[in-house]
């Protein structure tokens, strides 16, 4: 009996999931299976298309490979593009030939909305959708100092964030009145614009251009309706999508007045032997613009093809969480409240910088929506509540409250239904994990290998995770204890890796040990790990990808949108020339000005584009950088000692800033603080830091681990009247030994209450070398402290790392543009808006 032929038109994300899971099924031995790609390369995943820009190649974002494709036996067309169907005779054309199907699925996607501007077509006017439209926006890049996107959705701040990481003074035009105006309401999208301008993206709203012509200071000038222009270098559109349904419309399929191929519940279009899935469908007179419900309609097919008549595409959960420029965004549902009688609860904390806005039924028991910004931990409770119907707490505002306030804690595993959807992109549900689980999966890999759960879009990481961890934990399975998805190893592994193997980049790190992409747990984690084991510039283009926020500028954001000025001051002894110095930098810059508790003068209110002129004046006057954006040694707080105080037995001063010139700059798990107090009266608060110093009559006590803050805990006594170098040596044993076993973002409080056999294993290892590893790491410490670099120094004296920090390049002056000040006690400060 010869097999039927089944068409698939459309090699992306979409089409590929279908392939995956038609010839898994039994009726694909039925079918010889042909493929069409428009692209010239394998389908590639489009959700992580920025990662491109950071140094991902076609290879890490490949779907498959083409031994896949040999091995299903599927005849792979790439760089082949349908040009015609002819529905009757059941054939369609290529500029290579015609071919006959029984079966056609169009997956053919969408394509990106140009705005009707005059002037779209000039040239280094671009598109943000494919891998070669990446390259064109690349070369475009050249010589370039400025870019603009057009469209302040998802992609629009994908397209703003690509060419930050080009180089480039990025700008935002959007039409409506806020950004990513379907998903988020006006605090939320104000919220957002905010802390995007904060990353020195300018944002421009309720813009519409009018004309694209040529520039006077740039290649191109934006003109708008409202009589202003922008200038810049090369345009990005990125202003929606629309269904690409041209071959479908063609070959006469029922299409939508407003475009896309009709399909039913079984993704079939008007014709019985054509179907229709993805982008390119339309539904109920609804496109759906997310890569899960795409997959959503792949396995609908899939079992529709394999004569299941109960399967049913009825729609598709279209709530996101993102991290766009390295803000947390997310919309769950009906986050607008357009259900009749929807109540809102609105929680807006203006100094952290998050707003939390919940949608409920008007008898207060059901979550309807939900709108995140700047904090996405409250994600994955909401988003269970939403989709199972759970009934809300009798004061449902504690879900969105922190802790501190009265929040309630994340929803556990246990309180998830076997139904409740872990991950929408393959619709995978609690009980499928567990069913995985009981089939033999004994780990987070081997279910994600077994469900393909969070390896879609990725979202549903955290959650998966937890109820992973959980079900193994039932079960008397011993929990993985993996940094992420990307690498099977701990953070102290990674480090050994990284060590033994001389391993200097992510990229090389995570191809020959780990998988994927990265992520944001694993990419700081191992850009600490690099810098405490080689000590290159953070900024170094191996490195820059890696960084948190306040790390990718060397200073940290403050929540007007401006930057911290804060240089180091050894042992808080400085002298009055250097005094000067930072009030006349101060001055001329307008910059607040603040002795904090660590001993520093703090300068607030720079701009992004001030930070190198004012480091240049500071560099040149003595000062270095104080590392207060990093997570490594901030301050080293000590008392006046013995030459001034009668109380002192001990050179305070001296001893802080011989550690503080010691260990400043190394990179560790979190921050870390230490203080030396010349006598027992305690003024420098020595037990309350990781590295305590108080002096006696015969040298120094040492305590560690102590810790202020948000979790406030003493040091433990860890030796006594230790001379300067047995201090030393000390303090480098235990530092090193920290930073090689601590879990990721973990204070040494936290580290040596998790620690096996804790403080007295901890002495037993630095005290009395019982590893036999005291000399190795002295060296490496000593290693650390050879190969200092101010970092500031070296970035204000290279030209490519000075790019980083232009701001607004058609700005009329340097001051920051979106903020308001007053003078209040003879400095400036920042308006705030009242809550």
């Amino acid at each position: 009996m010869s097999k039927k032929t089944l068409i698939v038109v459309g090699n992306g994300m979409v089409g590929h999931h279908f392939l995956e899971q038609f010839c898994a099924s039994p009726a694909a031995a039925g079918f010889e299976i042909i493929v069409f790609g428009e692209e010239k390369q394998l389908a590639y995943d489009r959700v992580h298309l920025s990662e491109y820009f950071g140094g991902s190649t076609h290879a890490d974002l490949a779907m498959g490979t083409l031994e896949w494709y040999t091995e299903q036996g599927i005849q792979l067309h790439l760089n082949e593009q349908v040009t015609g169907i002819d529905r009757e005779n059941r054939t369609l054309e290529t500029p290579r030939g015609s071919y006959r199907y029984d079966e056609l699925v169009l997956a053919t996607g969408s394509y990106p909305f140009v705005p009707p501007i005059e002037g779209n077509d000039r040239p280094h006017c671009l598109v943000y959708r494919t891998l070669d439209d990446l390259d064109a926006i690349r070369a475009s890049s050249e010589g370039a100092r400025t870019g603009v996107v057009v469209g302040g959705g998802l992609l629009g701040l994908e397209a703003a964030n690509a060419l930050k990481s080009l180089g480039l003074a990025a700008h935002v035009v959007e039409f409506a009145p806020r950004l990513m105006p379907v998903q988020l309401d006006a605090d939320g999208g104000a919220l957002l614009r905010h802390k995007i301008e904060e990353l020195g993206v300018q944002v421009h709203t309720e813009k519409a251009t009018k004309a694209i012509t040529e520039g006077q200071d740039a290649r191109l000038r934006m003109n708008f309706s409202d009589d202003s222009f922008l200038e810049t270098d090369l345009i990005v559109f990125s202003a929606g999508i629309r269904p690409q349904d041209a071959l479908a419309r063609a070959s006469g399929l029922d299409i939508g007045e407003r475009g896309g191929i009709v399909i039913n519940n079984h993704c079939t279009t008007s014709d019985p032997h054509v179907h229709a899935i993805g982008e390119c469908a339309l539904w109920e007179q609804k496109i759906f613009g997310l890569v899960a419900p795409g997959y959503t309609m792949a396995r609908t097919l899939s079992a529709a093809l394999n004569s299941d008549q109960e399967a049913a595409f009825t729609g598709a959960d279209m709530s996101t969480k993102l991290k766009l420029l390295g803000v947390d965004v997310g919309s769950i549902g009906d986050a607008h409240a357009q259900t009749p009688g929807a109540r809102n609860i609105r929680f807006n904390d203006e100094q952290a910088g998050h707003y939390r806005r919940m949608v409920i039924s008007e008898d207060g028991k059901i979550l309807l929506g939900a709108i995140l910004v700047g904090d996405n931990s409250h994600y994955d409770t909401l988003l269970q509540y939403a989709l199972n119907g759970i009934t809300l707490p009798e004061n449902p505002e504690t879900l969105i409250l922190p802790e501190s306030q009265g929040g309630a804690p994340a929803l556990g595993p246990d309180s998830l239904p076997e139904t409740a959807s872990i991950c929408s992109c393959h619709n995978v549900t609690k009980g499928d994990i567990c069913g995985a689980i009981d089939a033999g999966c004994s780990d987070l890999g081997s279910v994600k290998a077994e469900t393909k759960a969070s390896t879609g879009c990725g979202g549903c990481t955290a959650l998966l995770k937890n109820v992973v961890d959980n079900e193994l934990e039932k079960r008397g399975v011993e929990v993985s204890k993996d940094l992420c998805e990307h690498f099977p190893y701990s953070r102290q592994e990674l480090f050994h890796l990284v060590k033994v193997n001389g391993i200097r980049t992510f990229r090389t790190l995570i191809s020959q040990h780990g998988r994927g992409h990265g992520c944001d747990i694993c990419k700081p984690a191992v850009a600490s790990i690099l810098a405490t084991c080689w000590n290159e510039h953070i900024l170094a283009t191996d490195h820059v990808p890696l960084q948190d926020t306040n790390d990718t500028f060397m200073a940290n954001m403050q929540k007007n949108g401006t930057y911290s000025i804060v240089p180091r001051i050894p042992g808080g002894e400085i002298t009055p020339d250097k005094l000067i110095v930072l009030g006349q930098v101060a001055k001329e810059y307008d910059l607040y000005t603040k002795i904090t508790g660590g001993q520093r003068v703090d300068l607030f209110g720079a701009t992004l584009s001030q930070l190198p002129e004012i480091w240049e004046k500071l560099i040149a006057a003595g000062f270095e950088t104080g590392h207060a954006y990093g997570k490594s040694l901030r301050t080293v707080k000590s008392c006046v000692g013995n030459t001034w105080c009668r109380y002192g037995v001990q050179d305070s001063v001296g001893m802080a800033i011989r550690l503080e010139d010691r260990y400043k700059g190394l990179r560790a798990p979190h921050k870390v603080k230490m203080a030396v107090s010349g006598c027992t009266r305690e003024c420098a608060e020595a037990q309350s830091k990781d590295f305590g110093v108080i002096a006696t009559e015969k040298g120094w006590n040492l305590y560690v681990c102590g810790n202020g803050g948000m979790r406030p805990r003493h040091g433990d006594l860890f030796a006594t009247d230790l001379s300067d170098e047995e201090l030393i040596r000390t303090i480098d044993r235990v530092v090193m030994f920290y930073v090689r076993t601590a879990d990721r973002l973990q204070r040494t409080s936290v580290w040596m209450e998790n620690l096996e056999g804790g403080l007295e294993y901890l002495k037993q290892v630095v005290l009395e070398d019982s590893l036999g590893i005291g000399a190795e790491l002295e060296e490496h410490m000593e290693g650390i402290v050879s190969t200092y670099q101010c970092e500031w120094k070296t970035a204000v004296e290279d030209p490519e790392k000075r790019k980083r920090f232009r701001e607004f390049v058609n700005a009329p002056s340097q001051n920051d543009p979106v903020q308001e000040w007053t003078v209040e006690r003879g400095q400036r400060r920042p308006v705030l808006e009242s809550a």
